[in-house]
Formats: structure tokens, sequence, C-alpha cells
């Protein structure tokens, strides 16, 4: 397993990705997708041979504030620490950015996991979040 930077977008292989996990909301505006990479911050890949199996994309100013935008891991390769590596990257490579935020499904499994990377739930620190969409 590699973990390196996605410098090179090829819609072929994130397209399957991200129907791998049935987020479809992206797979059906391609160009949208393209661009948010084109945008993005930071997106780093994990590699099996030449196989994509999970990828992280980071938005923000990568100062003050840093959103993780996707992480996401095929299921044939999910419960293999995949993702677990993939986010440490970018938290080690952000760790002087006070604010690292994300937005998740609110199921057990997502909470368990991002708890025990060290993230808390906005309402644990008096806080709530808002999104328009």
């Amino acid at each position: 397993m590699e973990i390196r930077e996605y410098r090179i977008y090829n819609e072929k292989e994130i397209l399957d990705l991200y129907a791998s996990v049935g987020w479809t909301a992206y797979t059906g505006c391609p160009e949208a997708l393209r661009k948010g990479f084109e945008n993005s911050m930071l997106t780093l890949a994990a590699y099996e041979g030449e196989r994509l199996t999970g990828l992280i994309r980071a938005v923000g100013d990568g100062y003050t504030i840093v959103f993780v935008q996707d992480i996401l891991v095929h299921p044939k390769y999910q419960r293999q620490g995949i993702g677990t590596l993939l986010l440490q990257a970018v938290l080690d490579r952000y760790s002087h950015v006070r604010q690292i935020e994300l937005a998740t499904d609110h199921t057990a499994k997502t909470i368990a996991f991002y708890k025990s990377m060290g993230f808390r739930e906005l309402s644990e620190m008096g806080c709530c979040g808002f999104m328009k969409g």
C-alpha cells in the first residue's frame, strides 16, 4: 500500500472509486468533481500497485482551517487501515492548524472511527454546525 499525492486527475479511476461507495452526488456531475479536485488544497491517494484503493481530499487555507471534504476507501479494501493512514497523513501535514473539521454520515461506525482519530463532535465543544444544501 502506497500513499502519495494525487496530482494528475484520472476521471475513470475517480468515478469508479466514488461509485464503489455509492457517492452518486459526485458521480452524477463529473465536471464539478474534477473542478473540486483542481481547487483542493491537498489530495492524497492510496494505491495497491496501480489500483486506486482510497482517497482523501482537503480544502481550506491550510493555516486557520482545514476541512476534510472527502475520505473514501473502496469497499473491497475497507477495514485494512487505509482510511486511518490517509487521515493521519492529513493530520500530520496540517498539525499546526487548530481547526480541522469534517462532516460525515451519522453512523456508529463513522463516529467511532473519527473519535479514534482524535475528533470530537462539535456539540462536545459547545458548538454546532450548519449546512446549506
